[in-house]
């Protein structure tokens, strides 16, 4: 990092005023003609983390910090109201920059860059959502770290912007304090991340199943236009072997060769799975047997038996009583509404 001394967030004074007990203040930065999926995507997530257990003491306070007070339109036309003005903004915790073609607009990016280098220092961690890193990159807080933005915009990035390590392939990525994300719907795998951060990896598999997401992509960017296959657990080799299961449905998928495969007894592995995953790996092995049962029954060629015994069914019976107890219907009258 050729000695540069870096600027860390305040890990003490005002994030501690930002956060009380088990409250958290969220500030999200609004202009004109931002991009409002990365305002109220992450938002709603921060939301519902809060929500998801009635009774509880919220979790996180969302703030909708502007220019000033007057509402303002964002690219879609949605039109928001500001809880604060940059000049009067609280003490936040977690402060969140989302992308917009706003920050093509020389007034508006100069004001927001002026008021990230004095704040962005003073908050316990920076996230920008896509193109959001436009107005953080500018204040020497991301020079020499890891970074991500929407892929149509990472080589622009690293040219205008050389002191950054640019990921093209992200889907998002830390480094130390600051968060930088992929685009648009790459705010709330952000979100769950933190929410993950914050209160464990249930919570945020909660929250990712009530939104309807995946908790964790699989991939990166490249996979963008694809339907994500899974969710994983990165903090140990759980991940890993739900990602060969999913890449080899015909094989053996007993919890005895998965928890070969993750170096753990079969008993420590079963524990671990559904901790992580909040099912058992039975379950989880026959959910992804028929989810892309689904997918082959959807095209032509394949007999419901050939079918059955690709995606590692031992017989035409057996998949035929799963998938009708999953789905609610035959594979073959699944079959007739989909071709």
């Amino acid at each position: 990092m050729g000695g540069r001394k870096r600027t860390e967030p305040d890990g003490g004074g005002a994030a501690k005023r930002a956060s009380g007990p088990g409250l958290r203040r969220i500030g999200f930065v609004g202009f004109k003609d931002a991009l409002a999926l990365d305002i109220v995507g992450p938002m709603e997530v921060f939301s519902l983390a809060s929500a998801i257990e009635p009774g509880r003491t919220p979790r996180y306070r969302c703030v909708l910090i502007g220019l000033n007070r007057r509402p303002f339109v964002t690219e879609s036309g949605l039109v928001i109201r500001p809880d604060f003005a940059l000049a009067d903004s609280p003490a936040l915790d977690t402060l969140v920059i989302p992308g917009g073609a706003g920050l093509r607009d020389r007034a508006t990016s100069a004001r927001i860059v002026d008021w990230l280098r004095a704040s962005a220092p003073r908050a316990r961690r920076v996230a920008s959502v896509c193109t959001g890193i436009y107005a953080l990159a500018p204040t020497g807080l991301l020079d020499g770290r890891r970074v991500t933005t929407h892929w149509r915009f990472a080589e622009d990035l690293a040219r205008r912007f050389p002191k950054l390590a640019v990921d093209a392939n992200a889907i998002f990525i830390r480094d130390g304090p600051y968060y930088t994300s992929a685009g648009v719907t790459a705010g709330l795998d952000l979100a769950l991340a933190l929410v993950e951060e914050d209160h464990g990896a249930r919570l945020a598999i909660r929250v990712a199943r009530e939104i309807v997401v995946h908790h964790k992509r699989a991939g990166g960017q490249e996979q963008y236009s694809e339907p994500l296959r899974f969710q994983v657990e990165h903090q140990d080799r759980l991940g890993e072997v739900a990602c060969w299961l999913s890449a080899n449905l015909s094989d053996d998928l007993s919890v005895e060769h998965l928890a070969q495969r993750a170096c753990l007894s079969p008993r420590h592995f079963s524990r671990r799975f559904k901790q992580t995953f909040l099912t058992t790996p039975a379950d989880f092995v026959e959910k992804a047997r028929l989810d892309e049962a689904r997918k082959r029954l959807a095209g032509a060629g394949r007999s419901l038996s050939q079918v059955a015994d690709s995606v590692g069914f031992d017989s035409a019976d057996a998949f035929r009583r799963a998938f009708t107890r999953r789905f609610g219907v035959t594979p073959g009258a699944y079959r007739r509404t989909v071709r």
